[in-house]
């Protein structure tokens, strides 16, 4: 159960009307999953889902290392919610689904291009120590390059905020979906 309620869309002020029109009339498709609790504050739901769409949608990084990057995060909180979301995307935009299941596991992922290891490693170390080594950090940006570089901290960032808003606010599964942190992981 949430612990904010599903906010009546018909009883919504006229800055949450306008908000959620924004980010029902985007290519999310819908006002779902944390971007629901942050109408609470239409204020920050606009900042954050104009930042979100950013991070999603527009960043110089492939839709494969995007949401690579995505699931690790996901995987890190266990936010079960953004893994049921984001593990058929990764799939979908090329991440290869014995990776997206050793990543969901907390197990490391065999990964054979330079650049999926890269974004991996990456954020795993930053999740994991909070900092990222001077090799690991070098290998990315030899790769991808500096501005790649500042937006994947900025997705890893943005899915942090994604993450702590679905486990504090305990943002339900998916009617349907099961836990993919109910058994390993």
């Amino acid at each position: 159960m949430p612990r904010v309620p599903v906010l009546d869309e018909t009883a919504l002020t006229a800055e949450q009307r306008r908000v959620y029109a924004v980010i029902a009339s985007g290519p999310r498709g819908g006002v779902r999953g944390p971007l629901r609790v942050w109408l609470h504050s239409p204020e920050l739901a606009d900042k954050a889902q104009a930042l979100g769409a950013f991070c999603r949608y527009a960043t110089s990084l492939p839709a494969r290392l995007s949401e690579l990057a995505i699931i690790a995060t996901g995987a890190h909180w266990r936010a079960g919610y953004e893994w049921t979301a984001h593990a058929p995307a990764a799939i979908e935009a090329g991440v290869d689904p014995a990776t997206v299941e050793c990543i969901r596991l907390g197990a490391a992922p065999q990964l054979e291009k330079a650049d999926e290891a890269a974004v991996y490693a990456f954020a795993r170390e930053l999740l994991q120590t909070r900092k990222v080594s001077e090799a690991t950090f070098a290998r990315t940006v030899e790769l991808l390059g500096h501005a790649a570089v500042v937006e994947l901290v900025g997705i890893i960032g943005y899915y942090c905020l994604v993450c702590l808003t679905l486990n504090a606010f305990e943002v339900p599964l998916p009617p349907g979906a099961p836990d993919p942190f109910a058994t390993g992981g």
